[in-house]
């Protein structure tokens, strides 16, 4: 295993060396013990945290603590015990946190995949109380990788903890605008179904109807766009599995996708509610035979044929990777219901 290494870039003292910290007493990880995979830990790196093990020992904790704990935390952002024992001694001198946050900014940007930065980030916020500029470090930090789960988990736990109306106002256009580069971007979907129907109960009617029909629109626009787009119909299905509604109600829009070809339009009248695919759509989309082939199991023993049909049509032909998957839909289904 690697261990961690100084920035050669930087002339480094060792606490070993300093004046400042011949008070302390170092303690080595591996004192009196005889490891059978000892990690080969940097010089550096072991210095430091010889000394943490020194003064976590004695309880100290001072500004010369956070300094410490910074040192560790550059060689190494996942050294949970040096984050928590940082916060610890923020708290306890009554250090300012805002300038904390700042360092925090350059750290979770050089280890946005860490999940200890992000963590002290949720501290230091709850502490400040002021999450009003964090959605937009949070933004600039997706900017770099708009897939990154931590980013995203530390969006969802911004809106959730404070819900504040400012938070959430602008949460759907931020989407939108991340689809419209990526219509593909899962996490962006998958955060607007956060948005949309996991803020809370809402208790008016009219208005999470509103919601659904706004959602399946938006869903079914997209999916038109991009037919072969998971995503999408995963959307889909959520709002209706959230909103108790058979697939069964999509099916007039989900056949147009089963199809070879996309049909001529000609002067017909589009219906808005049921988009056809987009002209040149690669069809027939596999995510809509398999959503067919759920509504017509769903819809008894009579339309089983219909769905073993479908399946097997995926098996041989559209979705070959998951071919003994179908087949096992199909075994269960004929041992359900006796019909091939």
């Amino acid at each position: 295993m690697s261990a961690p290494t100084a920035d050669d870039t930087t002339e480094h003292v060792f606490y070993a060396e300093r004046p400042e910290w011949a008070d302390v007493v170092p303690v080595v990880q591996y004192e009196n013990i005889q490891p059978l995979a000892p990690i080969f830990y940097s010089p550096e790196y072991k210095d430091a945290t010889d000394y943490f093990r020194g003064v976590v020992k004695i309880g100290e904790k001072s500004l010369r603590v956070l300094q410490l704990t910074e040192t560790i935390i550059r060689l190494n952002p996942a050294h949970y015990s040096a984050w928590q024992y940082r916060y610890e001694t923020l708290i306890a001198i009554s250090a300012p946190l805002q300038p904390e946050l700042v360092l925090s900014n350059t750290l979770t940007k050089a280890s946005p995949k860490t999940y200890q930065v992000w963590h002290h980030r949720r501290l230091l916020l709850t502490a400040l109380g002021d999450p009003a500029p964090e959605l937009a470090f949070n933004e600039e930090v997706l900017k770099a990788d708009a897939k990154n789960y931590h980013t995203w988990s530390h969006r969802q736990w911004l809106l959730a903890h404070f819900d504040q109306e400012n938070l959430w106002a602008d949460e759907l256009p931020f989407i939108d605008g991340l689809l419209e580069d990526d219509v593909r971007n899962n996490s962006a979907w998958h955060h607007r179904f956060f948005v949309s129907f996991e803020r809370g109960s809402n208790d008016d009617k009219d208005e999470a109807e509103a919601i659904v029909k706004r959602e399946l629109a938006f869903a079914k626009e997209k999916i038109a766009l991009a037919p072969n787009n998971s995503s999408a119909w995963n959307y889909l299905r959520g709002i209706l599995d959230h909103s108790r509604v058979p697939y069964s109600t999509q099916a007039i829009f989900a056949r147009q996708y089963i199809v070879d070809t996309v049909e001529p339009r000609g002067n017909d009248i589009l219906d808005l509610e049921n988009p056809p695919p987009s002209e040149g759509a690669e069809l027939p989309c596999a995510a809509a035979i398999e959503f067919m082939a759920d509504v017509h199991e769903a819809s008894g023993n009579e339309g089983i044929s219909e769905a073993v049909e479908l399946w097997r049509s995926l098996a041989d032909t559209h979705d070959t990777i998951r071919k003994r998957y179908w087949e096992y839909r199909i075994r269960n289904a004929v041992a359900t219901t006796g019909k091939a």
